[in-house]
């Protein structure tokens, strides 16, 4: 997260806006950030159905995966608030929207972060979910469209291909059930892990300061009440 303040007046903020919030909020808020990871984060190309869209993002916030990359070719992507129940405000969502094709774009800023892309597909058989190596860096989980799955973009340019097991005839499960059974089983093994899949100490006070603020009523108000005392 862009940070353009120094870390003493990050924490000043913080703690200036934890005033007007409850005990109890602030100890949330506490507490969920050292669930918080960026170490796995998770890539939806082109979903185009609201439902699935916000059940997606729901199940990233609740295994508490802050950051989400959503590339909008042919299809906008939108949330159903009824489905979502206001998991956004607490997420991270990186949008790649500007050509006809984003998707190259996006998978090659994912690796400029360090991250491996990690494709869904029943289609090849690398490994089985349940297999997947966590230890060899941070994993980009990539999720296609609902009926034709991912891209030959994302098949050209992933580092690895995951898949769940099935025994039955469907060729596929819904992409919210993926997204929740592979981030299920992801999340647990990578908090089990020796791995350092915490946020940094930097990025845990941005977030917190974030938090906070959404909590507020009117932040711009209680924000400029802030820099006015600070002089």
């Amino acid at each position: 997260m862009e940070n353009k303040i120094s870390p003493e007046q990050q924490q000043a903020l913080y703690e200036y806006f934890t005033r007007f919030i409850t005990e109890n909020k602030k100890s949330k808020i506490e507490e969920i950030v050292q669930w918080r990871t960026r170490y796995l984060t998770v890539v939806l190309e082109d979903i185009y159905q609201p439902h699935n869209a916000s059940a997606v993002l729901r199940t990233c916030e609740c295994f508490g995966i802050q950051d989400v990359h959503i590339i909008e070719n042919r299809n906008k992507y939108t949330v159903n608030p009824d489905v979502v129940m206001g998991s956004t405000k607490w997420m991270n969502l990186h949008t790649y929207n500007g050509k006809p094709n984003n998707t190259p774009d996006a998978l090659r800023s994912l690796k400029e972060q360090g991250y491996r892309i990690v494709a869904t597909t029943p289609h090849k058989n690398d490994c089985v979910i349940t297999d997947l190596d966590l230890s060899k860096g941070k994993v980009a989980l990539v999720m296609g469209t609902e009926i034709d799955g991912i891209t030959e973009d994302v098949f050209a340019m992933a580092d690895e291909f995951v898949k769940i097991p099935m025994f039955g005839f469907t060729e596929s499960f819904n992409i919210s059930v993926t997204a929740a059974m592979c981030l299920h089983v992801l999340s647990n093994k990578l908090r089990a892990s020796a791995l350092p899949w915490q946020l940094s100490d930097e990025d845990r006070l941005i977030l917190k300061t974030a938090w906070a603020r959404n909590i507020l009523t009117k932040p711009e108000l209680i924000e400029a009440e802030f820099w006015k005392q600070l002089g």
